[in-house]
């Protein structure tokens, strides 16, 4: 477990910072751009959270799996992905570090299958809104793409776990597709009517 005595460090103060294998780069490195915007991610969920948490049994479809759960085991993993992405690929470590796994895609998948079973098929595209859930969770899929266009223009310079650029894009669709289903299983949705304002 991470143990953490002291918050404040001064190591930073000349605009870098220290990767997951010791190695000091500069604080705008590609990389800590990347596991930064999946933390931003991260605490973007957090603020979902707050209204998935208040939702009633009764106002969700009864497929939906437990929608705080779902994000509690996501927040979990953003910061599984932050570890990796924090750690630079290299042949036979003499301590392996923590990776996102095959098995951590495969559940988004699960899950996603889960809930569109019962959505309405889509008719426009969908603005972000309808419910305070759904536009965090609409909020959280954007930075979750952005965090995707970090990472997939990391992995074209150097090494990058190929399962968690699958993580990452993945997210995204969960995230789609819980904001629909918080949304009254798409019942409040707002969609996009193209042209309507001109």
């Amino acid at each position: 477990m991470v143990k953490l005595t002291r918050i404040y460090t001064r190591g930073g103060d000349k605009g870098e910072t220290s990767l997951g294998d010791g190695s000091r780069v500069p604080k705008h490195d590609l990389r800590v751009a990347a596991y930064g915007t999946v933390d931003e991610a991260n605490a973007v969920i957090g603020l979902a959270r707050l209204h998935t948490q208040g939702l009633h049994t009764a106002a969700l479809p009864a497929s939906l799996p437990d929608v705080d759960a779902m994000l509690a085991r996501i927040q979990n993993d953003l910061f599984d992905l932050g570890a990796d992405l924090c750690t630079p690929e290299e042949p036979d470590p003499k301590y392996p570090p923590l990776r996102v796994l095959e098995s951590q895609v495969d559940r988004l998948e699960a899950e996603i299958d889960a809930m569109n079973a019962d959505l309405a098929p889509l008719t426009s595209f969908i603005l972000p809104g309808g419910s305070p859930a759904a536009a965090h969770l609409h909020l959280a899929r954007t930075v979750v793409r952005r965090a995707e266009r970090h990472i997939t223009e990391l992995a074209g310079q150097e090494p990058v776990n190929p399962a968690a650029v699958k993580y990452v894009n993945r997210l995204s669709d969960h995230l789609f597709v819980l904001s629909r289903a918080v949304n009254g299983n798409g019942a409040g949705d707002v969609l996009w009517v193209p042209g309507a304002n001109r």
